[in-house]
């Protein structure tokens, strides 16, 4: 096998795969020339090829969301670096692992004007749980020094390493910060950016490696939770008659079935469920838009709970921001491990654990439940609602509203559902989503740049059939993220085309005037045809409803190739319908 001749190169490798790395995901450049050869050289990793540094990091996303596992990227120097970043942010507010390499050139051809070259130290600073900016490998002492290599000595540091001979001082840095970035991503959840400098010549290889970096592990020790705190939670439950329990965006099974059936049969509590957060029970409360949208103010002041427990990631519902905020619990409890966020400006606990190990420790010594008729007064809202809801689906046009509600009845069981950001997302709010499904959506940071390169790396990493719902824009903005040799067979894309951003006929503002259509709407006339015939997806279409049943009949069955439907829907009507929608479920 053949390795890259310099060591930095190696070190960076052997570690990756010391620590079980796979997944590498290569855009091509010059500079990471030397990570490019020994990566792809080597069997132990699965090394994808994707041009576009933006559409690379959310493929790589997607493979850490599946997998639980760190995936890294690797690219060139200078601005290339750069279109990692919206990914990076989604990584970091989503808590997916994800490892930025980045080739970098030396310190002495930094700030000098040098072509291909930016600042690239700390560049991701504020989004990023650590950075490590490795150091330059010697050059062989035993040759003489070259009059190009002179420009070294401009940095101090450089001057004493070279005349100290400092080299197994920088392997052991390098190794040590290496090692440090890979535990942080694995164990905290997030990204990392390694920083590599590569001198030139950039392609040579050797038959045996010349460096051989030793694994450090962390050791993390289990949290365990505050007896006294869990005492105070004890009381306050004890004395409240009303909870809400708000669960954010989780992956699939993340919440143990005994301490959902031990919540669902208190009848002081009721269980908020968002579309992401894979929780589900016939006693629990979904599309919480639908039943907070209607309510007025004296039923407001009903459904204010005393306690709130929020868990998981970020909340979708704006609905339920905008009320709980209005109308704050006594008591704010977040569980969780890492960041608590005071969405509703009264948290005042944050028990840093694992919902599972506090519910384990918390539900058996609740020996009683208070009298509370909280639980049976809201089902029955929820049971009216769903009656309406049903009631409306059947009598309204071929709209998006429409269209959603066939799709999501149609989706194969057990499969993967990945979301678009803005309407998509708050479409699904709406609708009960079948419970075999895992579903996804890049809520970090919401979005709408990168959903279809996530959704195949999703699809690359999972052996299930993976079906991605987005909007035409929201397609369009990520279209590269088709350019590559990777997308399953089974995927499946349903674009929904109302020609323009819909979500801003839904917010205040002024409709149908020249300024609202071109900046803010930003009416088309594009379809999807020529990308799928470029990308080699079958394409198909519908504008009627039964084109849509037609469709959908064969769309998930087994193909020789992707496919994506587009579904043409009434640009100027599907706000009235959706709003109109919220009066009617009342």
């Amino acid at each position: 096998m053949r390795y890259p001749k310099i060591p930095l190169a190696q070190t960076v490798i052997q570690l990756c795969k010391l620590k079980n790395i796979k997944h590498i995901v290569i855009s091509p450049g010059s500079r990471n020339a030397p990570l490019t050869l020994g990566f792809s050289n080597d069997d132990f990793f699965n090394c994808y090829s994707i041009v576009d540094e933006r559409c690379a990091a959310f493929f790589a996303l997607g493979i850490a969301q599946q997998t639980k596992e760190p995936a890294a990227v690797v690219c060139t120097s200078g601005s290339a670096l750069l279109n990692y970043y919206p990914a990076i942010a989604e990584a970091f507010y989503s808590d997916v692992p994800l490892i930025v390499l980045s080739a970098d050139r030396p310190k002495h051809l930094i700030g000098i004007g040098d072509g291909q070259t930016i600042n690239q130290k700390e560049v991701f600073e504020n989004h990023i749980l650590y950075s490590a900016n490795l150091k330059l490998d010697l050059k062989d002492d035993k040759k003489p020094l070259d009059k190009d290599e002179l420009p070294i000595f401009k940095s101090l540091e450089n001057k004493l390493e070279r005349i100290l001979g400092l080299q197994q001082s920088i392997q052991s840095y390098n190794e040590e910060e290496i090692n440090k970035a890979i535990n942080l991503t694995r164990y905290s959840k997030g990204p990392v950016h390694i920083n590599i400098p590569f001198d030139e010549p950039l392609y040579d290889t050797v038959d045996q490696l010349t460096v051989h970096p030793k694994t450090e592990d962390l050791d993390f020790k289990p949290l365990k939770i505050d007896q006294a705190e869990l005492k105070d939670c004890i009381d306050e439950w004890y004395v409240s008659k009303k909870k809400i329990i708000l669960i954010g965006v989780l992956p699939p099974n993340q919440i143990e079935q005994q301490w959902l059936d031990e919540l669902a049969n208190d009848d002081s509590v009721i269980v908020f469920t968002e579309t992401t957060s894979n929780i589900n029970h016939q006693k629990f409360f979904p599309s919480i838009d639908k039943m907070i949208a209607p309510l007025e103010e004296a039923d407001f002041i009903n459904l204010q709970p005393e306690i709130l427990i929020t868990i998981g990631g970020l909340i979708v519902s704006k609905k339920v921001k905008a009320f709980l905020r209005e109308y704050q619990p006594k008591h704010h409890w977040h569980i969780g491990e890492k960041t608590a966020n005071d969405t509703f400006f009264c948290l005042d606990k944050h028990i840093v654990i694992n919902p599972n190990t506090f519910f384990a420790e918390f539900l058996p010594k609740i020996t009683h439940v208070a009298k509370s008729n909280y639980l049976d007064t809201w089902t029955a809202v929820k049971q009216w609602r769903h009656k309406k809801h049903l009631e409306y689906i059947k009598i309204i046009p071929f709209s998006d509203f429409k269209v959603f509600s066939t799709l999501f009845k149609s989706l194969p069981n057990k499969s993967i559902l990945q979301l678009g950001n803005s309407s998509t997302i708050r479409y699904a709010q709406l609708f009960n989503i079948n419970p075999t499904l895992e579903v996804y959506c890049n809520r970090g940071t919401s979005g709408i740049d990168g959903s279809t390169s996530t959704a195949i790396g999703c699809a690359v990493a999972n052996q299930k059939q993976t079906v991605f719902i987005t909007g035409d824009l929201s397609f369009f903005y990520d279209s590269n993220a088709l350019w590559n040799n990777y997308i399953p067979k089974n995927f499946r894309i349903v674009v929904i085309n109302n020609q323009g951003g819909g979500i801003f006929r839904i917010l205040p503002g002024e409709k149908n005037t020249t300024n609202f259509d071109y900046f803010f709407e930003t009416k088309h006339q594009l379809t999807a045809k020529q990308l799928c015939d470029m990308y080699n997806l079958e394409y198909s279409t519908a504008r009627n409803e039964q084109e849509l049943e037609t469709s959908l009949k064969s769309f998930y069955n087994k193909s020789k190739q992707p496919r994506l439907l587009e579904v043409f829907t009434p640009r100027t009507e599907n706000d009235t319908i959706l709003l109109d929608y919220f009066k009617y479920v009342k």
